[in-house]
Parts: C-alpha cells; structure tokens; sequence
C-alpha cells in the first residue's frame, strides 16, 4: 500500500503504544502527517517527544498500535528500505559522525547511509547536490573543513543538509537548536523558515522544548505530557497559553510578535 492509498498521510500512527522496562514512554497515540504539513511537537522533558521521532523515523517498533510511514506498515516492511526515503537529524546522529570526516563527505555520504566515508564512489551529481545544499544552508565555505572542527551551530546545518541529501518524502528534526547561542539559534529558524515555506520541501516535523524556536512557516503542533497527546491540531489553534499551561504544568503566558512566540510564567 503506497502513501496515495492513505489519502496523502506519510505519518500515521493509531493507538500507539511504546513501553520499555515498565515505564510507558507513548500510550494511546493517534497522530497523522499530511505531505505538505510542518509539525512541531512540544512537551517537557521525558513528554515522549523522541520516542515519537524515533517511530516517526523507523528506527524503533511500537509496543501497541500501529505505525504507517510512507504508506508502509512497520513490521511488515524492511526499515533498511524506508529509511532512506525519511531524513533525520539528532544529537545522536552527530555524536556518531567521525570528528576528523570533511564535511562534504557528512553530507554526501547519506547516499548509502553511512556515517564516516570509506570506499563508496559518488558521481559528480553527488557532489554538486552536497554542496547546493550547504550552500542553502549557509555552510558551503567549510566544505573542505573536518566536522570536529566546527561550532555547533555548523554542525547542526551541516547535518540538515545531509538529512536533506537523499531528496527524502519526511524530514524529522530532533531538537535541532538545542545548546545553540541566540545568533544560532536564529540563524537556524530562519533557515528552517525558508525550507518550510518552500512548497517542495517534503513534509516536515521539528521537535522542541520552547515555542521560541518555532519557525515561521509551520503549520501543525502537537503537544505532549507523560506520552499522551493533549491536543494537536493547526498551530494557531493548539499553541496557547491554555494549553502550553497544561502540557508544562505551569501558568504560563504566550505571547506573539509577528510570526514568533514567545512564553513565560505569569
């Protein structure tokens, strides 16, 4: 069954469960992602905020329900041939990157999904679609650098760029400005602004701890607490300061200044 059969969904996940050790992680989720929507999800730490992505990337099998991506059921398709088709970017991915690879080579080498290049051939096309796409992120200049020599504000673009390599039908962002400085961290929504008002992106989903990182051009928020859902929905109608204050548990204030949100307690 191929995504068109699911009525344009490239996410779709229905009572959906996740436990690990006695402790339930997800439970009861229902959660769908149309292709040309942005999502971000919210929640305090320990919401269930990765153990979603991860789902959402096939890297992880739920406990209960079940998970269609791309209009293929998890568990009964091989995740080594749906993988390629989902980009994904997380502290773990960086952290797994050989400090003394060259960037352009991070990127490129998304191609086979490999973290550190080793005998792979890449054509020319390889290469110019690397460097398009740091250039589109502002980081073409340190092609020639190793990534362990990077801020991490670079490192954080130069991952994007590679979760972007292999044209993928999702785009997952984990925390993708988490430990930046504030020139980072809006050097960084403004490019992912630029990437989600661009109707050929793929679908996107960002999560995050604060609505301050949320760039403008998202359509779609999910909120979390204790693994379940508080609501979901389109992004004016979910990120309020009512519901904020439930899935934080604390009185707090949203406020908006143009396109960006802001939020402190009251």
């Amino acid at each position: 069954m191929r995504v068109s059969d699911l009525d344009d969904l490239v996410v779709r996940m229905t009572g959906v469960g996740v436990r690990r050790q006695n402790n339930e992680l997800l439970a009861g989720l229902d959660w769908s992602v149309e292709l040309d929507e942005r999502w971000v999800v919210l929640g305090p730490n320990g919401a269930g905020k990765t153990t979603l992505l991860k789902l959402a990337a096939a890297e992880m099998h739920p406990t209960s329900g079940t998970v269609d991506l791309l209009g293929e059921r998890i568990g009964r398709v091989s995740v080594f041939e749906l993988r390629p088709r989902i980009g994904f970017t997380s502290a773990a991915i960086a952290n797994r990157v050989p400090g003394d690879e060259i960037v352009r080579d991070v990127v490129v080498s998304a191609g086979y999904a490999v973290l550190g290049r080793w005998r792979e051939a890449y054509d020319k096309m390889d290469i110019v679609r690397a460097e398009e796409l740091l250039g589109a992120l502002g980081v073409l200049a340190l092609a020639e650098r190793t990534f362990g020599t990077l801020s991490e504000g670079e490192r954080k673009r130069v991952l994007i760029a590679r979760a972007l390599m292999t044209d993928p039908e999702m785009l997952l962002l984990d925390e993708p400005a988490a430990g930046l400085d504030l020139g980072g961290r809006e050097d960084l929504v403004a490019r992912l602004s630029e990437l989600a008002m661009d109707p050929e992106a793929p679908a996107m989903v960002l999560v995050t701890h604060h609505v301050e990182e949320i760039p403008p051009g998202f359509t779609h928020a999910l909120l979390l607490r204790d693994g379940r859902a508080v609501v979901s929905g389109l992004m004016d109608d979910v990120v309020t300061s009512e519901n904020l204050s439930k899935a934080f548990d604390q009185d707090l204030l949203l406020e908006r200044s143009g396109n960006r949100y802001f939020a402190r307690r009251r």
